[in-house]
């Protein structure tokens, strides 16, 4: 009786630090928003068969992957801070591209930012009202990227939770002065699958180094790449708002999948691939939940 005691609790210890461990499987579903496209521009559809998941280096089996063809929220996030290389017009000829490309449904808003984010005109898809409010553009202060991203976000994209969701952040990239760092806005995109899209302003640092902050170029590169999102300069602006508004309404995708054999409570990295003559992308990384 002592010995078969003695078995009992060292299994129940056993069972017990085993229950602290993170799981490796999961009863609920993840899903992730991708952007899908065929080389060749065929109109062909795209299957679950056609794309392959990594999650942190496992294959995941696809339960679903079906087109998004609903209405988007985007944010247009305009630096208009004093030494952008690029001059209020400009700003306001980019921002308005957008008004007059969305589709039916869609709805803009348009925040700038210096040392503040403050809207310009709120969720709308009157591309006459959006005009006239763009004229309370005006250059001043310091960019605040990090810190107006996080503000959009929380205030203004967190509370869509069943809507597409989207940033286009007019800028050069450059950040200076803002409390949150750039890992953190970065995150907060990644847990709620938000894209960014960069229309790109020339470099006003030209490529100086300043501690603890990335360089705008690569502040850029990130957003988009880690969010599913791409890169257009601000001189060709017209082709990029085309282009993003096309993508949003007819390449979307939502995938989903039971994670097998994964950690929870800490970031995982997430690989998409398609097959030879499809272009996939997806955000590179899921934060801890």
């Amino acid at each position: 009786m002592v010995f078969i005691l003695t078995g009992s609790c060292l299994l129940s210890s056993l069972w017990a630090q085993a229950g602290r461990r993170a799981h490796p499987t999961s009863d609920t579903s993840a899903v992730l928003n991708v952007v899908a496209t065929r080389a060749n521009d065929s109109s062909a559809p795209i299957t679950a068969k056609d794309v392959s998941l990594f999650d942190n280096g496992v294959e995941q089996t696809i339960r679903n992957f079906a087109p998004d063809l609903s209405a988007a929220r985007i944010v247009l996030l305009v630096d208009n801070s004093l030494t952008l290389r690029a001059d209020v017009d400009k700003l306001e000829a980019a921002t308005l591209e957008f008004a007059y490309e969305i589709y039916d449904g869609d709805k803009l808003l348009v925040v700038g930012y210096d040392n503040n984010a403050e809207i310009v005109s709120d969720w709308t898809d009157d591309a006459k009202k959006i005009e006239k409010e763009l004229k309370t553009f005006r250059k001043k202060g310091d960019p605040h990227l990090f810190d107006s991203i996080m503000a959009v976000v929380e205030d203004g994209l967190r509370p869509l939770s069943a809507q597409k969701r989207a940033v286009v952040v007019i800028s050069d990239g450059l950040d200076r002065g803002s409390k949150i760092k750039f890992k953190e806005a970065l995150g907060a995109l990644q847990a709620l699958d938000i894209a960014v899209y960069c229309v790109q302003a020339q470099d006003r640092t030209r490529g100086a180094i300043r501690r603890d902050v990335p360089k705008p170029r690569q502040v850029i590169d990130e957003l988009a790449e880690g969010t599913g999102g791409r890169i257009f300069p601000i001189d060709d602006s017209g082709a990029a708002a085309k282009a993003i508004c096309d993508e949003l309404r007819r390449n979307r995708y939502v995938l989903s999948y039971l994670p097998q054999s994964v950690t929870y409570g800490e970031a995982r990295r997430l690989l998409i691939t398609g097959d030879r003559g499809i272009d996939v992308r997806a955000k590179t990384m899921q934060p801890p939940n």
